[in-house]
């Protein structure tokens, strides 16, 4: 060994020293940020997305929004869902990069356990069994790299009766009793848009278990599978009620309860130019104020919790707000704290006083869309442009730290 190799070996062990000084327990998880101007919470981590739609696709923006170096596996020909859709407004493909891999060749899984070698997680949205099918199943992928954390997305769930059958947002929900308790009283149940099953319970639990898995990854030095469900993840967004229900506070029909509309404080009213105003005066105080900005008499209403009265209060209270127009009653109940807001459209969100001021939209390549969120006070968020799909692939490498010359490099750069 000459001098040279025993300096840089010694300069080696004192920068991995100081690293591990830096750690919580000593080990280092993630060194491969780059000086590239990474910024965000999770700067350094490297995220493989295999394509997907709906939550998985959701979950990576969000991975990426905070800083995470996210690469998509795309298939060589679009889905069906996505086909004709310009690429500059499918917001949820912001900020990663796409390589295509056709992932049912020989070449393609070879490729993908490539990149599963230099990636710390690793997110899928198949249907149970069909990565196993691929060769890209979690035993094959974790065998390659003991620390990946391996996120799976499904509605179902990976095993159970129903573990195999097609499904939606709507579908799973229905499973759950979310469906069941959205919606008028004596009409149908409301679709509340792909909300609870898509995002609240899959992506928003998929990324908790992924990110509490990579916690967990910094002391026991393996990464493991993170089974993530919209049956189980809504029935978890339900518990409240769930537990409202068993101790006899809560109605099984719709429109009858505290929360479902079916109290007259706690729902929303239509204005006399054809628009809405959302009421949540729940507590005394607010429901004072409520009255108040609707001119009514407390003393001369039943009270506020009396659930036999709430029909005769959510008519009466219709009739007042059908007296003036939206902006109206805003002027009433600004500074009132009343918890009484106006209903915006889609179309009035970004140009609404609070969100112009928090800056709560951003411009990705000339387009507005909702920032990057939560917010933190150091490692800010950034909204990255949306890739064309195969766009930048052997940028990416790069940002994943493998060297131009390093032989993985090479042979992923000439497979992709």
């Amino acid at each position: 060994m000459t001098q040279l190799d025993v300096l840089v070996d010694t300069l080696f062990r004192c920068v991995k020293r100081l690293l591990q000084l830096n750690s919580p327990d000593g080990q280092i998880l993630f060194m491969n940020q780059q000086a590239n101007n990474l910024t965000g919470p999770l700067a350094g981590l490297r995220v493989l997305e295999i394509e997907a739609i709906g939550p998985v696709t959701w979950a990576g923006m969000v991975l990426s929004d905070l800083g995470a170096q996210v690469i998509r596996i795309d298939r060589p020909a679009e889905t069906e869902i996505s086909q004709g859709f310009s690429p500059q407004f499918q917001f949820t493909q912001r900020g990663r990069d796409s390589i295509i891999l056709d992932l049912k060749s020989e070449q393609g899984v070879d490729s993908a356990l490539g990149l599963v070698s230099h990636a710390d997680v690793l997110i899928e949205g198949m249907r149970p069994g069909v990565m196993e099918r691929l060769g890209l199943g979690p035993e094959i992928c974790m065998a390659r790299n003991q620390r990946l954390v391996y996120g799976r997305m499904t509605g179902w769930g990976q095993d159970g009766p129903w573990s195999q059958m097609a499904g939606h947002d709507i579908n799973y929900i229905g499973l759950t009793g979310a469906l069941h308790a959205i919606g008028p009283r004596h009409g149908r149940p409301s679709v509340p848009l792909n909300l609870v099953g898509d995002f609240g319970g899959g992506a928003m639990l998929l990324l908790v278990g992924v990110l509490s898995a990579i916690w967990e990854a910094r002391n026991s030095g393996h990464g493991q599978v993170v089974d993530a469900a919209m049956v189980d993840g809504s029935m978890a967004l339900l518990a409240p009620i769930f537990g409202r229900l068993q101790s006899g506070q809560w109605i099984d029909e719709r429109e009858s309860n505290l929360l479902d509309g079916g109290a007259p404080f706690y729902g929303t009213y239509e204005t006399s130019d054809g628009r809405y105003m959302a009421v949540g005066a729940i507590e005394a105080t607010f429901y004072k104020n409520l009255l108040d900005g609707l001119g009514l008499n407390a003393k001369a209403l039943p009270a506020q919790m009396d659930r036999s009265a709430w029909p005769v209060l959510r008519e009466l209270f219709a009739q007042v707000f059908r007296q003036r127009t939206r902006d109206e009653w805003c002027d009433v109940f600004t500074n009132k704290q009343a918890c009484v807001t106006p209903v915006l459209s889609l179309m009035e969100v970004p140009n609404h006083s609070h969100h112009l001021e928090r800056q709560a939209f951003v411009e990705v390549d000339g387009v507005p869309q909702p920032a990057p969120a939560p917010r933190f006070s150091r490692t800010l968020g950034r909204a990255g442009p949306i890739s064309k799909r195969g766009g930048g692939a052997k940028a990416a490498l790069l940002r994943w730290g493998l060297k131009a010359d390093d032989p993985m490099f090479k042979k992923l750069s000439s497979d992709l």
